[in-house]
């Protein structure tokens, strides 16, 4: 838990970002304590953003990284860094590019209600104002908007009703009936 107290951020001060995020396909697999989270991020250079790019670094609190590809090579320890509180890949193409992360959360011991908890064995997500950061690696600001589909899955008898933003694309059962899953789509930017 941070203890300090948070430093204003002045609008003089505001520079946009480097890179855009235009789309990201999540893919959940609920479990109360190892909930594993793939993201597909869609990524391109900002045009607006004038100066040298650099690294590309993204917000994650709280992740178990298992795996990270780029343009589904995947990437080499040396590649990338992470820390406490985020994900920088070191090299990145000066065009578009999709990057694949898949991490390990715990919802059962996230009580501090951001991002993905369980409340009384209910699945829950806050993810304002900078609560995505705890479900997985993203550029955690107000200013990068993106279109999202999320493809949740869990245990069939525990989890009877999967809910997610947008409308439902898909659904279906797994594992002879013991698991499911419904995809949703939400064709408006966030």
């Amino acid at each position: 838990m941070k203890t300090e107290t948070p430093r204003p951020i002045q609008l003089k001060d505001y520079r946009p970002p480097a890179y855009l995020i235009d789309t990201v396909d999540l893919d959940i697999a609920l479990e109360p304590a190892k909930t594993a989270v793939t993201s597909r991020l869609a990524v391109r250079p900002n045009p607006k953003y004038s100066g040298r790019r650099g690294p590309l670094r993204l917000d994650g609190e709280l992740l178990d990284l298992q795996s990270i590809a780029l343009d589904g090579r995947t990437l080499k320890p040396a590649a990338y860094r992470t820390d406490a509180e985020s994900l920088t890949i070191l090299d990145t193409p000066d065009r578009p590019f999709t990057l694949e992360t898949t991490v390990l959360i715990n919802p059962e011991a996230n009580t501090a209600l951001q991002g993905l908890y369980r409340s009384r064995g209910v699945y829950c997500t806050q993810c304002e104002a900078e609560g995505f950061r705890r479900i997985t690696y993203f550029l955690d600001r107000p200013d990068v908007l993106s279109v999202y589909s999320c493809r949740v899955e869990g245990d069939r008898a525990s989890l009877p009703v999967l809910l997610s933003n947008g409308n439902l694309a898909e659904h279906g059962t797994l594992d002879r009936g013991k698991r499911h899953f419904a995809l949703w789509k939400d064709p408006h930017p966030k």
